[in-house]
């Protein structure tokens, strides 16, 4: 062998010894970095809160934003000119369909009735005569005729009249709730006055407009196929507190281009009248209810650059990061579609010192917080009492 060849061979094992070296020094650190992460301070478990995965039904809804409006609204006009002599109603009170509210002068039209009486029954006994006389034939047709059409006329100028002064009372169109009055006793009214004398609301039941985006259309027109009329909450502007209670009534009948956003209708009862036109409110739409879901409570959740998972906590007492599907999130509960199953126990607190594969310790919520709010402190040394001498 020469002295070329030798040198190769003696540079070879060289190399190959040189990296035997670093991979066992690699290891080595990989293995005490593991062993650093799977353990908690002072290298215990690390303590955290854990619950169980929960399955229970639980009602799949929409949010939208909403604007309450009276269920009718009805400005009240004068149906003939005259005095407002009379108002009888009060300011916010509750009518029915039919109660007067208010009177205009009739004397006026009392008149222009009476004299309208006074025609048609001129009239009326004219025709009587032309009838026997034309039965013997001693009037011509055309006389006939025209006392036939004066008496129909007449009577139907008595009625006009009538009409004209029973507008003279004025009534409510509807069942609601009085406004604020725009005329006062006194005033001259006219039938084309702009503002009308007041404006009545119903109250009982009460309307909530409220839009959903487009892509949600689908499911909304699906579910009303399915099932008939779907339930709509009523929530406060801080969607904490409820309300009301009623029922999808239409769904509008073209999407809002500038927008892209769908409009609705629900119809609410309104008993206790938390329900107020113009109230801006939360409206929730409940599409059905999800049989036996999987339910964590929502501080179980955590995101990541990869999207949302959770710390599932191992038979052998270890964390594993598993990815997890979101559908909703609602009063600290969250439905997941997909990752979990009912049973399991995932980490409600504490993620925040755990890496996967870490080893944990499962606590109550009251012994974590006072550990995370009550620092070691160091013990002093107490001085011994001076004895009297």
């Amino acid at each position: 062998m020469s002295k070329k060849t030798i040198i190769v061979i003696a540079g070879v094992v060289l190399l190959l010894a040189v990296w035997w070296t670093c991979r066992r020094g690699d290891s080595s650190a990989e293995a005490q970095t593991s062993g650093r992460n799977s353990r908690g301070p002072g290298g215990g478990a690390v303590p955290v809160v854990a619950a169980k995965v929960e399955q229970k039904d639980v009602p799949i809804y929409l949010d939208g934003l909403g604007t309450v409006q009276a269920f009718n609204t009805v400005t009240v006009h004068a149906r003939v000119d005259g005095e407002l002599v009379k108002v009888l109603f009060t300011e916010g009170q509750d009518v029915k369909t039919g109660d007067v509210l208010a009177e205009l002068d009739p004397h006026p039209y009392q008149a222009v009735l009476d004299q309208a009486k006074a025609q048609a029954a001129l009239d009326q006994a004219t025709l009587k005569r032309q009838t026997d006389l034309r039965a013997r034939n001693v009037v011509a047709a055309q006389d006939y005729d025209t006392a036939v059409a004066n008496a129909q006329k007449s009577q139907a100028a008595a009625a006009a009249a009538q009409v004209n002064l029973d507008y003279c009372s004025i009534k409510s169109p509807i069942d609601g709730r009085i406004g604020i009055r725009q005329v006062d006793v006194g005033n001259l009214v006219h039938a084309s006055d702009q503002n009308g004398l007041v404006v009545i609301t119903q109250l009982k039941p009460i309307s909530v407009v409220f839009t959903l985006p487009e892509q949600n259309l689908q499911q909304v027109t699906s579910q009303t196929e399915s099932q008939g009329e779907l339930k709509v909450a009523a929530f406060d502007r801080g969607n904490t507190t409820p309300l009301g209670e009623g029922k999808l009534a239409v769904v509008d009948n073209e999407i809002d281009q500038a927008t892209g956003t769908i409009k609705l209708k629900a119809t609410f009862p309104n008993e206790d009248l938390k329900l107020w036109p113009g109230k801006f409110v939360n409206a929730r739409l409940i599409l059905t209810t999800k049989k036996g879901a999987t339910v964590i409570p929502a501080s179980v959740v955590q995101r990541g650059p990869q999207g949302t998972y959770a710390y599932v906590i191992k038979p052998d007492n270890t964390a594993e990061m598993r990815a997890i599907k979101v559908a909703q999130t609602e009063n600290n509960q969250t439905v997941v579609d997909d990752g979990l199953k009912p049973g399991e126990d995932v980490v409600v607190d504490g993620q925040y010192k755990l890496q996967p594969g870490a080893h944990v310790e499962m606590t109550s919520p009251a012994a974590q917080t006072a550990d995370q709010n009550s620092p070691a402190k160091p013990q002093r040394n107490k001085s011994p009492k001076p004895t009297k001498s």
